[in-house]
């Protein structure tokens, strides 16, 4: 079973606002780790508390918080934005 990506609108929004080479870098980045992959859990790390069920992807300063649907075999990338504003 290999993952397939998707953004939520404002997940997509917020990447679209940030400047050209960081988009460019956390999009080459999730499509090299984790479009097609297998085990999207073996590079994120699980969250915990109001974002319990949710991953998230570390991307240089940038933060992914990402929603894995196994049964549809689907990631869903819910959140975009810099270290801790991201869980705000």
């Amino acid at each position: 079973m290999r993952y397939s990506v998707k953004y939520k609108k404002s997940a997509e929004k917020k990447l679209n606002k940030l400047d050209p080479p960081v988009r460019e870098k956390i999009k080459k980045w999730v499509e090299k780790n984790l479009e097609g992959c297998e085990n999207p859990r073996h590079t994120g790390k699980p969250l915990e508390g109001d974002w319990y069920g949710y991953w998230r992807y570390r991307v240089g300063n940038y933060r992914l918080v990402a929603q894995i649907v196994d049964s549809e075999i689907i990631i869903f990338i819910v959140n975009v934005d810099k270290g801790n504003d991201i869980y705000k």
